[in-house]
């Protein structure tokens, strides 16, 4: 009986992920004509203008009149008759973005998003001389959104940032919202850009990836702390937001544990957050500094990477990594602090966007107070008008 049950949930999952699969085909082949589409839009307005000598006032009569002959379509705004013309202008090679193959899925996935868990995609980490080829250009544009491609022709003016851009939409599943929000925090400078020794303890590939994960400064807008916080505290508001904070870490990252207990010679100690890196296949420890890095914080981290390559690290695993998170840091102390040692190691600063002074928090109403506040507005009879 249980061997017959085990069998039928097999099916019922088998069955699930082919749905989901075609689901996920079926949205990218609509995705790519309807790009085509507006490409083809943007071509045939951008050549009447320049043959015609037609100026930027032919797009609203265009739009006025595809509304009233079109009212069952949607998306013939002036701004968006706008952007299609910009749309072609800004990729002219596109001229068959619609018959871009659908890619092949990988049967093991079992969701349909993000785009990256496809196979036989141009997907991420392209390489300049890869996105110099147009076919490759072309594929990538045509697995992006419309609205995630008007905010990057908009926020991205160079095409290497904007096609960087593309591949971490693909790569991590980025929303609108999303996008905009690391467009401002200027992602694509801070990728890669801390302190490490990747190159000496690690495999070329493995640096290679290590280098494309971490980044250098990490934002912590999502969390508000008094000027004056302690190191306990910002663990607790990371974890609390560990959504948010996952997000800013990355794709890929499994959250463990925070205080995680390692037992050393019969001597506890706790690392202060525990992650294991899905696709690099590692763990990944975080150590957290409330102020400037001190060389004795490299010593202590190479100790942890250690005991967890040791106590953790199943024989399949690649080497632990640590990274060192502080408020601030002397480039070269980190350098000379990271040289000679044997694990990989990484130092980055955090940022906050929201610190508020210790009277004024303490000022501010608690979450409790404003649901009061409105239970007894709403239940007041003098409101009822």
């Amino acid at each position: 009986m249980n061997t017959e049950i085990e069998i039928y949930k097999g099916l019922l999952t088998n069955i699930k992920n082919r749905v989901r699969q075609g689901q996920l085909k079926v949205n990218l082949a609509a995705n790519a004509e309807m790009l085509a589409t507006y490409w083809d839009i943007g071509r045939m307005i951008h050549n009447q203008q320049q043959q015609k000598g037609w100026g930027k006032g032919v797009i609203p009569k265009l739009a006025n009149d595809l509304k009233n002959e079109l009212a069952e379509v949607k998306g013939f705004s002036v701004r968006n008759l706008q952007m299609m013309v910009q749309f072609f202008n800004e990729y002219p090679m596109l001229t068959s973005i619609g018959q871009q193959p659908v890619p092949k899925l990988d049967s093991q996935s079992i969701t349909p998003l993000p785009v990256a868990h496809l196979e036989n995609t141009v997907i991420t980490q392209l390489t300049v001389a890869q996105l110099e080829d147009t076919k490759n250009q072309a594929q990538l544009i045509a697995l992006i959104g419309w609205t995630q491609h008007t905010i990057l022709l908009q926020k991205i003016k160079d095409l290497p940032i904007r096609y960087w851009y593309m591949q971490q939409i693909l790569e991590h599943g980025w929303s609108r919202d999303t996008l905009v929000a690391q467009i401002q925090n200027k992602a694509h400078e801070r990728q890669g850009a801390l302190v490490h020794n990747f190159d000496t303890t690690l495999t070329n590939s493995h640096s290679l990836w290590a280098k494309q994960t971490f980044k250098d400064p990490y934002i912590f807008d999502f969390i508000t702390l008094a000027t004056e916080f302690s190191e306990r505290e910002l663990e607790l508001e990371l974890v609390k937001h560990v959504e948010k904070f996952l997000l800013e870490l990355g794709a890929g990252f499994a959250f463990v544990g925070r205080q995680y207990k390692l037992e050393i010679s019969d001597k506890d100690f706790q690392l202060d957050l525990l992650f294991y890196h899905l696709k690099m296949r590692c763990f990944v420890v975080i150590d957290l500094k409330k102020g400037d890095f001190m060389p004795e914080y490299a010593g202590k981290m190479n100790f942890y990477c250690s005991a967890v390559d040791d106590l953790l690290k199943h024989e399949t695993d690649k080497p632990t990594i640590g990274l060192i998170l502080c408020k601030g840091k002397d480039k070269i102390f980190a350098e000379y602090a990271l040289r000679d040692l044997n694990k990989p190691i990484g130092v980055s600063e955090y940022e906050f966007t929201q610190l508020l002074p210790d009277d004024l928090k303490s000022s501010l109403p608690s979450i409790e107070d404003i649901e009061k506040e409105f239970f007894d507005l709403n239940n007041n009879p003098e409101n009822e008008n």
